[in-house]
């Protein structure tokens, strides 16, 4: 399948200068036939391996929503082939903007965004809940393959407890659980919601999230900050309405159960996270498990200042538990206000969420980019890289640092310059996935010697395509490295990838590592121009 791709060419500078997008990669790749120096000679330098600096390492990540179009597709009903022509817009310009991660959200209301038969399509698709796409492909599979061949890591995001959206407009296909198993959907506000205090529901979303991770080559599985539905008012009396869980809650007390409500319903979100943690490490220890929560901690634990709407009662989420029993990977706590605002201040809750991490989890702060608009309520561009200026001033004390962009859509459009202003300032340099250690021991996987390392002519004057090596049959997680350039009269150049143009009659010394799926390094390989 042809599709159009953007490469880059890395300078002696370190900036990337744009070439023209092509039909595919072999025909950006190809070396021109029938010329002297199609293809320059590499000899190994093992005395230079260790001479390039370690590779810097930052999370930058974006949030796809599909749910009510947010971010993709841009509407209900459009063709396959537009739908992968917007994927593709998306993941270039991330891959342009250097970052080096996407949240997919592939399960938005007990629907799929992929092929299933525990679940119907996703009417945010054709507009159609239970209707595939036509012509037919399989949209996560697309989408882990593209990310992964622009460098890029795949999150696929799931809700597991929301049913129907607010805004949802299509009939329920016959196999949608309202219709299925209607004894576990609850109505509350204008919402379908699975009751968490169902056993039997919380079985069916972890088989759903096993399907995926057996089926597909993702490298986290993530789920948001709906646990237990956001409050809503009775319309009439004004009153926040209980949520209707009535006969689960009646059967665990008929049962011996002991905890008050709220406790047993904290418990049953507590479970559902305990057992996707243990989920994911016994179907493919190698994929992460993410959470990003509403941003406030638990009202007992809050520093002093700090005010607002409580998780911990509200919606039933533990979350600074589930940080202290380890069972996620990292953590991002949406933070979606302004520095300046001091009930909800950023300095104090990123210090606030790394004080309640005892293991040392990922803590990556999720960013609120799409605040940035054209109204007159719109955040200034700074205010985005303030908080990520703010995020970075931990590196001395925390090696793993990041953040992620809700949502992609204001990237992609540049608001009010925001792009612009990322690639020209914190995203200047690309960084690497923070590895994460604790899911692996031992050596990296990526030890092996690389089988080729060559540079071919492109059809560019003066530039070379960097042909790494294939990884061995069996292997996992090699499709991405590390690559530092040293040029005549100039400093270290870094870049990570596996198809990468490079100036190469000034290069000097080429250093190569890969990476495995836990984003460890393995042993660098350096290279002079023979």
């Amino acid at each position: 399948m042809s599709s159009a791709r953007r490469r880059f060419l890395i300078g002696s500078s370190g900036s990337l200068l744009g070439l023209a997008a092509c039909s595919n990669a072999t025909q950006t790749l190809k070396p021109r036939s029938g010329e002297p120096g199609d293809l320059l000679r590499l000899k190994p330098a093992p005395e230079l391996a260790d001479s390039a600096p370690p590779a810097p390492r930052e999370f930058r990540a974006a949030w796809v929503a599909t749910v009510a179009n947010i971010d993709w597709p841009s509407r209900k009903g459009l063709s396959s082939a537009a739908q992968q022509a917007e994927a593709l817009a998306l993941l270039d310009q991330a891959a342009a903007l250097k970052l080096n991660a996407i949240v997919l959200q592939v399960r938005t209301s007990a629907d799929a965004l992929y092929t299933s038969t525990l679940e119907p399509w996703s009417e945010y698709l054709s507009g159609k809940q239970g209707q595939a796409p036509e012509p037919f492909y399989d949209p996560l599979s697309f989408w882990v393959e593209e990310a992964h061949r622009r460098g890029l890591e795949l999150h696929a995001w799931f809700n597991p407890f929301r049913a129907r959206q607010s805004h949802a407009a299509s009939n329920t296909d016959a196999r949608h659980l309202s219709r299925s198993q209607p004894q576990w959907v609850k109505r509350y506000g204008d919402q379908l919601w699975i009751d968490p205090g169902e056993p039997a529901a919380a079985d069916h979303t972890l088989a759903v999230i096993q399907d995926v991770l057996q089926r597909y080559d993702i490298d986290a599985v993530h789920i948001d900050d709906y646990f237990y539905p956001y409050p809503v008012q009775d319309p009439q009396s004004k009153q926040e309405l209980d949520f209707p869980d009535e006969p689960a809650w009646q059967r665990y007390v008929q049962a011996g159960g002991l905890l008050k409500r709220h406790d047993w319903r904290r418990q049953n979100v507590d479970q559902l996270v305990q057992r996707m943690s243990q989920l994911i490490r016994a179907t493919k220890p190698s994929v992460r498990f993410g959470i990003s929560p509403f941003g406030l901690g638990k009202p007992s634990l809050r520093p002093p200042g700090i005010a607002g709407f409580s998780q911990y009662d509200k919606l039933y989420a533990d979350v600074e538990r589930w940080l202290a029993e380890g069972w996620l990977d990292y953590l991002a706590p949406q933070l979606y206000w302004p520095i300046a605002q001091k009930a909800q201040a950023f300095e104090v809750l990123r210090d606030y969420w790394q004080a309640q991490n005892p293991l040392q989890r990922h803590i990556w702060p999720g960013l609120f980019t799409s605040k940035i608009t054209d109204k007159p309520d719109s955040w200034p561009s700074e205010e985005i890289l303030n908080q990520i200026a703010l995020s970075r001033e931990l590196r001395p004390r925390k090696p793993s640092i990041g953040h992620l962009h809700f949502s992609m859509v204001a990237l992609k459009q540049n608001r009010r310059g925001i792009s612009e202003a990322l690639q020209a300032g914190p995203y200047a340099t690309p960084a690497l996935v923070p590895a994460t250690p604790w899911l692996g021991t031992g050596a990296a996987q990526a030890s092996e010697v690389l089988p080729l390392v060559q540079l071919s002519r492109t059809a560019y004057v003066e530039s070379y395509a960097l042909q790494l090596g294939k990884p061995s049959e069996g292997k996992v997680g090699l499709q991405r490295y590390a690559v530092w350039l040293r040029y005549a009269g100039s400093g270290w150049v870094f870049s990570s990838g596996s198809e990468l143009l490079i100036a190469a009659p000034e290069l000097e010394v080429m250093v190569v590592s890969a990476l495995d799926a836990l984003g460890r390094e393995g042993p660098r390989a350096a290279y002079t121009l023979a």
